[in-house]
């Protein structure tokens, strides 16, 4: 008779979707956060490379070298904090003038330490905690 249970038992359907998703749902769970956590910190890095972008384009308007550097301190100063993801006190920014004066590179570092991806990915594979980008435009329309 034990036997004819085991059997019957084994024949049963009713649990298998609960199997099922208890085996799945923590995979699922973790995919999702990792997806969460790596958008979030390329959301960020666009955000650096929009600032560098922004910051280069309001240093045209400066005369000098001094007074690209004074520009783009003050833009990084009043604008940096509205970027998504972007803490603009974690913000390092360099103003270097080409030799012959015709372009004007702007470098913008970030300390991406804050960002929830270092978090929920430790002990995987990893980008940078600092992101940096640079953008280059030329000075005088040329």
């Amino acid at each position: 008779m034990s036997s004819m249970k085991i059997q019957s038992f084994c024949r049963r359907c009713e649990g298998t979707s609960a199997v099922e998703f208890a085996l799945i749902a923590p995979v699922f769970v973790l995919i999702l956060m990792g997806m969460t956590a790596f958008g979030i910190y390329l959301g960020a890095s666009h955000s650096i490379q929009q600032i560098a972008a922004d910051a280069a384009r309001s240093a045209v308007a400066g005369l000098s070298a001094d007074e690209r550097e004074t520009i783009v301190a003050g833009f990084v100063r009043e604008r940096a904090g509205g970027y998504p993801f972007v803490e603009a006190d974690r913000l390092a920014v360099s103003v270097i003038d080409s030799d012959d004066g015709r372009a004007v590179s702007i470098s913008v570092r970030y300390d991406a330490r804050n960002l929830p991806i270092w978090r929920f990915a430790a002990g995987l594979p990893l980008p940078p905690v600092e992101i940096g980008h640079q953008s280059v435009i030329t000075v005088g329309g040329v």
